[in-house]
């Protein structure tokens, strides 16, 4: 089973692979689990390699639920116990398996029970988990039935990351010198990210909308244009630019983005994607539905200096 992962990720992560998924509203995603009866999903593009557990160096003063330091490959990196942030209950496993995950161009060693396979799926197939189900401390992010009836819980990563390490710290920058009236609207389905988003188009001093997935970015932004449509507005009065995730259950950033882009009334609004994927890949994946920009998660001055002169043109 670990060969045939290998073998299909190798395949997964090139270039042409990838930017053949962009504006197919599928993921691929790997399935593991934690010792009980519920099964996760990440994103295999997030996931490096998965192999046996190695030996973890306990440290002092690690935060909660990182059980330690690993040594891969001359590169040392953190390790996360998902246990610790999931409620599992006694019954759960951890440390069989390791998961090496890049996020935010920062590598780091996910510890689970042991990993299935990797599937494909339809983002209108990843629903938002409804209030009851957003248990865990808010940590699932969305959930997806497979053909058999199982359940897949999605990781908000972000959220993990978050509670692990602490919020993103969102610097002081300069504001964008535009009227008081521009707009910006964006989408992400993660909490985390969100508010982040939000604190950098404050100090950047422009209002903002946001949506929590795709269908409803596009939903909302198709009433937008057909409300200034009939009363004569110019729609970039309403929304001087799109900021999007690249993941988001219903309706992934790239869908979107192609419905933006294939919509004249959205002419000279530009679209800005934004992801915890940072390799050439994914930019040419964004690239490949007409994104204006594509920005790294998550740094607040590399995302204000992207949109700035976007807003102020």
């Amino acid at each position: 089973m670990a060969t045939e992962l290998v073998e299909k990720k190798a395949l997964l992560d090139s270039v042409d692979a990838r930017t053949q998924l962009a504006g197919s509203n599928k993921m691929e995603i790997l399935l593991f689990s934690l010792g009980t009866r519920e099964t996760f999903g990440i994103n295999v593009f997030k996931v490096r390699e998965v192999g046996r557990t190695p030996h973890i160096t306990k440290t002092p003063n690690m935060p909660k639920g990182v059980e330690g330091l690993v040594s891969l490959r001359g590169n040392v990196i953190p390790v996360l116990s998902l246990v610790s942030f999931l409620d599992q209950g006694k019954q759960a496993e951890q440390g069989k398996t390791m998961m090496v995950a890049e996020y935010s161009k920062r590598t780091l060693g996910f510890l689970v029970h042991e990993v299935d396979r990797i599937i494909s799926v339809d983002w209108d197939r990843v629903k938002t988990p409804e209030n009851i189900l957003s248990s865990n401390q808010g940590l699932i992010t969305a959930i997806t039935e497979l053909d058999n009836g199982t359940l897949v819980s999605l990781l908000d990563v972000e959220q993990i990351l978050a509670n692990a390490f602490g919020e993103a710290v969102i610097v002081d920058v300069a504001p964008a010198q535009v009227s008081e009236d521009v707009s910006v609207f964006f989408v992400d389905d993660s909490a985390v990210a969100r508010k982040k988003i939000a604190e950098v188009l404050d100090k950047l001093h422009v209002k903002h909308k946001h949506a929590t997935n795709g269908a409803e970015a596009w939903t909302r932004l198709q009433g937008l244009a057909a409300h200034t449509h009939q009363n004569g507005i110019d729609l970039r009065d309403e929304v001087r630019l799109i900021l999007v995730d690249a993941e988001m259950p219903e309706m992934d950033g790239y869908v979107l983005t192609k419905s933006i882009k294939a919509d004249k009334r959205f002419n000279g609004i530009p679209v800005v994607m934004q992801s915890s994927l940072s390799s050439a890949a994914n930019r040419a994946m964004g690239q490949a539905v007409g994104v204006d920009a594509y920005v790294a998660k998550f740094d607040s001055e590399v995302l204000a200096d992207t949109l700035r002169p976007l807003l102020e043109r």
